[in-house]
């Protein structure tokens, strides 16, 4: 039985942290498909193309060579980890990711990718709803904008990129409207994903949760 948890939700609403606990203590690799989509963007910033160019970001998409793996990201044989964790990428990176021919060639990389690995731990923005429908156990992880805001103002200082926490949540919004409004993929929970504030929970608590439920359907 091929088991893939998918762990979806809006930036700051903990899926990293809790797709790692999850993987970790199932045994499993977890895919980070946001890194994908972020190593895209980091590609057509550096070729200068414009971002609202669906074909040539899609040509861009097609033509680069991406993995992520152990959370390492590499772009056409470079690590560039942290380079796309930078402003640049994350102010961009919702413009590039909804184009549907973007989409179309990642989402195939990303069903790619969990055959090779015999199944995972899978966390983004679409992959209960469309990237794996069938998907094992569906999270859909939310937090309060001010938490949410919180957690990414404490990331980019622990970045040493210094920024107001006002101007984090102004960027958060920003992204969510693109992500919840693009015509293709748009950030949802699924119908039958487990919808979890994470805003006053605990990972542990979180994972458990997540875990359990793994677990329960492994052994059916």
């Amino acid at each position: 039985m091929t088991i893939v948890i998918a762990i979806d939700g809006p930036s700051g609403s903990g899926k990293s942290t809790v797709a790692r606990a999850v993987a970790a203590e199932l045994g499993r690799p977890v895919l980070d498909t946001g890194a994908m989509y972020r190593a895209v963007t980091l590609a057509v910033l550096e070729t200068g193309a414009a971002l609202d160019d669906a074909a040539a970001c899609a040509a861009i998409a097609r033509a680069s060579d991406i993995t992520v793996e152990n959370g390492v990201t590499m772009l056409d044989g470079r690590d560039v980890s942290s380079e796309i964790r930078g402003p640049l990428v994350t102010g961009a990176v919702s413009i590039v990711s909804a184009h549907p021919e973007v989409r179309e060639i990642l989402v195939a990389r990303q069903r790619a990718w969990v055959a090779r690995h015999g199944g995972g731990v899978v966390e983004g923005r679409d992959i209960g709803t469309v990237v794996f429908p069938d998907a094992t156990v569906k999270a859909f992880l939310v937090a309060s904008d001010d938490e949410r805001a919180r957690r990414r103002h404490r990331d980019e200082m622990a970045a040493a990129r210094a920024v107001a926490v006002e101007d984090v949540k102004a960027a958060l919004d920003r992204r969510d409207a693109i992500d919840t409004g693009r015509a293709v993929s748009p950030l949802r929970p699924a119908d039958d994903a487990i919808v979890i504030d994470t805003t006053k929970l605990d990972v542990d608590s979180v994972v458990a949760d997540v875990v359990s439920r793994a677990r329960s359907a492994e052994a059916r």
